[in-house]
């Protein structure tokens, strides 16, 4: 269980998020307020769990505190809503859903002798709250980090504490995952998912290794951004830092975040950002199609799995049993297809005697899909994708390249791969909503208008 510094540190941050917002510009101050709980906080199960709420964490306390900073101090500034029509449509049906879904579902489920309850209006407030509270980190960026020099501010920030993480990364890959139980007082996942090709990979004081590599992968692409983009002797320090980035995220051995990073780094150094938006709105709607193409078999399972048993058997055996479980899952699903089974683990498969789950969710699609079926699926995932989707379509009018900041395009592919890891993985985080919130602000707001067939292109879609 946590100890009472792991309490003390989040009860204290709103604190020091004021201290931030007091010293610092705002974008920077939302910035770095996110970014520092994010990665220093103690993750789950460090919480406050009051009657008749969602429970705050600590993505969901740093996003309070920085809202209701702003709202006080910069509330004129604020905007709740983005312009494009379809992206307030997303936003309200995003917050909305978890109310049809309680009234779908007020009727018990049963496994046998197991038995789970039917949903009361109150978990719907609850869970709109819940939903809410996830989209302040994207109207916070949406309003205030919508500029070229809030990206290179983004891109600096992720590098600045990449630096100071990557050495607590290194402690953890030479003595074992241990920071968080040393100064919060537990574990925070199973130490032996920990353990991988004979030694360690370091989850720090995130909720999972895989974060952990998702983050160093971020990181470095930040890194070799700036070094594109820079002169002098900066292009120096940030070839270095690169090169040791490089190496630190190859430790956290992760494969799929090594898989990213050999397809990011090439497109970041070499390719023109309006191909970067192409290839970023590629993962985004792989990202949204995969459910689809899963229900229609249209994934090549078998063939996947003999390739991958070539390789590692053990890692074939691990993507079957992944592989089963979505099946299992969607089928689930399809039993309450429109707006899912709702919380409490209705839409797991549970033991008809002892209740214990049967079924293991792994990718953020398939949770979101059960939870709140595809009406909530669709108002997530797409409104993740809406601005790389938009960047796609202006990639096909923009005349010149520098119509667009130059860091655009790292972040729009970052935020494409964030997306995609959401297929294999729940590694959705504040710092995702952010990047989606700030590149759509930067996209409806800065793209100048241009021509293309002598046809005036409107830069608000």
């Amino acid at each position: 269980m946590p100890n009472a510094l792991a309490l003390l540190a989040l009860a204290s941050w709103p604190l020091v998020s004021l201290v931030l917002f007091r010293k610092l510009p705002v974008g920077r101050a939302v910035l770095w307020s996110l970014l520092l709980a994010y990665l220093f906080l103690p993750p789950p199960p460090a919480l406050f769990d009051f009657p008749a709420v969602p429970p705050l964490d600590k993505d969901s306390i740093a996003a309070l505190a920085a809202f209701g900073i702003c709202t006080v101090m910069y509330g004129k500034n604020i905007i709740y809503l983005p312009r494009s029509h379809i992206a307030k449509g997303l936003m309200v049906v995003f917050v909305v859903t978890p109310l049809a879904t309680v009234l779908t579902n007020g009727e018990p489920v049963f496994f046998g002798q197991v038995g789970l309850p039917g949903l009361r209006i109150v978990e719907a407030i609850a869970l709109m709250v819940q939903q809410a509270m996830i989209l302040m980190p994207f109207i916070l960026a949406y309003s205030f980090l919508r500029s070229e020099t809030d990206q290179r501010d983004i891109l600096f920030a992720f590098v600045a504490l990449g630096l100071v993480y990557s050495l607590l990364m290194l402690v953890e890959i030479r003595l074992s995952p241990q920071l968080n139980f040393w100064i919060w007082g537990y574990y925070q996942h199973n130490f032996d998912q920990l353990i991988r090709f004979g030694g360690f990979r370091p989850i720090v004081f995130l909720y999972h290794g895989l974060w952990v590599a998702l983050f160093a992968m971020m990181m470095l692409g930040c890194a070799v951004a700036l070094f594109r983009h820079s002169r002098g002797h900066a292009k120096l320090w940030y070839g270095g830092i690169s090169l040791y980035f490089g190496f630190i995220m190859i430790a956290c051995k992760s494969v799929a975040s090594i898989a990213y990073a050999s397809v990011l780094l090439p497109m970041v150094l070499f390719v023109g950002r309006l191909w970067q938006f192409r290839l970023a709105a590629l993962l985004a709607l792989l990202a949204v199609s995969y459910p689809i193409m899963k229900g229609l078999e249209w994934i090549p399972e078998r063939q996947i799995i003999e390739t991958i048993t070539e390789l590692d058997e053990d890692r074939s055996g691990s993507l079957k049993f992944r592989f089963d479980n979505e099946r299992v899952l969607l089928d689930r699903a399809y039993l309450k297809p429109v707006f899912g089974w709702g919380s409490w683990g209705r839409n797991h498969i549970l033991d008809p005697v002892t209740g214990v789950l049967l079924t293991v969710t792994d990718g953020r699609w398939i949770i979101t899909i059960g939870v709140f079926g595809w009406v909530g699926y669709l108002a997530e995932f797409l409104l993740f994708s809406w601005p790389l989707f938009v960047l796609f379509a202006r990639s096909f009018v923009l005349t010149k390249e520098t119509h667009t900041s130059p860091y655009l395009g790292a972040l729009a592919l970052i935020l494409g791969f964030n997306l995609f890891d959401l297929l294999p993985n729940a590694t959705i985080t504040p710092l995702t909503w952010m990047l989606c919130g700030a590149l759509l602000g930067y996209t409806e707001t800065h793209v100048p208008e241009v021509r293309s067939a002598g046809l005036k292109i409107k830069t608000v879609m």
